[in-house]
């Protein structure tokens, strides 16, 4: 199933800094939190001062309602001073918006004459904005209405002769109150959210600083510095570090591999080289009988016999040559081994052996006495001890004195062929490994040293070199006790060129 990538749509603004979102994002937190807060206290204060004044004209209608007495009782009774104190100042006021309002109506919701006074406007229009005092009478909470264009809380209550009783407070102070307090509130939160704003900015910057720095690092790697890593921040948090340091991993990895890419081409452009130049001397040698052969400049028998033997030998070097790529070529592609115990130190004895039949005037040492097994191919180390004795063989004088030996320690077999010969200046000694390297263009093809890297690698084991120049020559190779089945070596590209 084909995952299709949602493309941003035309003529949309999308905030791609992640600085601005997450600004963006608190300030919008922060503002929804803050217009949650103030209506929450906003209801409640509207509703605490509600509860304030129903409670207010609960109270005084609860205290005519349950007085018994009559409108023309409440007229004459001089001991409801406390009451006409407290009304009558407000009975008869015509401003237009009073703060309560006290009105006196009849059965049919007309309003009447209260301690003497006519029905002020204000009454008159309480009593027509109530309409039915029946139904306000009976109900227990007082009612919103409308006067005049103010709003005000009204209840009602029946004196003993029938006559109803309004008792009206207005709610405009209330309302009055909660604006400001809305206006209030918005003033203070807006100036929080432009402190948040620049606070915000402010710590994402400082924050993300890292990021930042993880940018560049980036774009100097892109142009080609892979020496650059990400700097530690002064006050890293948890997970900016971790991504560093992972970055940074990541990046030395990356690193290595592309230097040991760049080493493994130069190396391979180098080996193809070689073997081109090792390959054509014989080729060129062969092809120039061959032409004096086609062009009857061969007359001579002995000539001809020459030029043959001359074709055999250039043909023998090449099969060598080829026959050692082909040995480095496989080891290079991991081969199975042929492992069975293999006594070492017998492979030493006949390699020391075969030397002094090669070369009966060199001074021999073994110090290979007894039997040391060891679970390898029998054929790989064969092939190591051989190249070996043949590189002394070939770069050092025939009555140098050479030494053979085995030993176990430490869970290891360690071989060794030293030699009292030259030696190898320190370059030459670092390049002993690589393919095709001869110190001081020596004979041979080049690539024995390289041939004993490989077979010793593939048994899981290594191999050192001794030297100075003047003081011979030790190669030793370490083999554990027990060689896995088949073990890694190093590609083609990535071995070293050997001589």
């Amino acid at each position: 199933m084909t995952r299709r990538t949602r493309l941003p749509r035309p003529g949309r603004p999308r905030v791609r800094s992640l600085r601005a979102q997450l600004t963006l994002a608190n300030v919008v937190l922060l503002a929804l939190g803050i217009v949650a807060a103030t209506a929450v206290s906003v209801l409640g204060m509207r509703y605490y001062l509600l509860d304030q004044i129903d409670t207010e004209l609960v109270r005084t209608r609860d205290s005519l309602g349950g007085s018994e007495l009559t409108l023309r009782q409440i007229d004459s009774l001089s001991a409801l001073s406390f009451f006409r104190d407290r009304v009558e100042p407000e009975w008869n006021q015509d401003e237009d918006d009073p703060d309560s309002v006290f009105a006196a109506v009849d059965r049919e919701g007309e309003p009447v004459p209260v301690f003497g006074f006519a029905p002020s406007r204000a009454q008159r229009d309480l009593a027509d904005a109530v309409r039915d005092p029946d139904a306000l009478i009976g109900d227990p909470e007082p009612r919103d209405v409308t006067v005049r264009g103010s709003t005000y809380r009204v209840t009602a209550t029946r004196l003993a002769d029938g006559t109803g009783v309004l008792i009206a407070g207005s709610t405009e102070p209330l309302h009055e109150g909660v604006a400001k307090a809305v206006r209030f509130d918005l003033a203070i939160g807006t100036l929080l959210l432009l402190v948040l704003a620049c606070l915000t900015m402010f710590g994402v910057r400082r924050r993300m600083r890292p990021l930042e720095d993880m940018v560049e690092t980036s774009s100097a790697i892109a142009e080609g510095d892979l020496t650059r890593r990400v700097p530690s921040s002064c006050d890293p948090t948890l997970e900016v570090e971790q991504l560093r340091l992972a970055l940074n991993s990541m990046l030395q990895q990356v690193e290595s591999a592309y230097r040991t890419r760049e080493r493994s081409a130069a190396q391979l452009r180098r080996f193809v080289a070689d073997a081109s130049h090792e390959l054509r001397t014989p080729l060129a040698a062969i092809r120039g009988y061959l032409q004096l052969y086609e062009r009857g400049m061969l007359r001579d028998p002995t000539e001809r016999k020459r030029a043959w033997d001359r074709m055999m030998t250039e043909s023998d070097r090449m099969g060598r040559l080829v026959d050692e790529l082909l040995v480095l070529a496989r080891l290079d592609q991991r081969p199975e081994l042929r492992l069975r115990n293999v006594d070492v130190c017998r492979l030493v004895r006949d390699a020391a052996q075969d030397l002094r039949m090669q070369q009966p005037g060199r001074p021999v040492r073994v110090d290979a006495d007894g039997s040391v097994l060891v679970h390898a191919d029998e054929a790989g180390l064969r092939q190591v001890l051989g190249n070996l004795v043949g590189n002394v063989r070939t770069h050092t004088p025939a009555d140098v004195p050479v030494r053979l030996g085995v030993a176990r320690s430490d869970g290891a077999v360690r071989l060794w062929v030293a030699d009292e010969g030259p030696g190898l200046a320190p370059d030459d000694a670092a390049r002993v490994f690589d393919r095709f390297f001869r110190a001081g263009g020596g004979a041979g093809s080049g690539l024995g040293m390289a041939i004993v890297q490989g077979v010793v690698r593939a048994h899981g084991g290594e191999v050192t070199v001794d030297t100075a120049r003047g003081e011979g020559l030790t190669v030793t190779v370490t083999l554990p006790a027990t060689t896995p089945q088949a073990v890694p070596t190093p590609r083609a590209e990535e071995t070293a060129p050997t001589g």
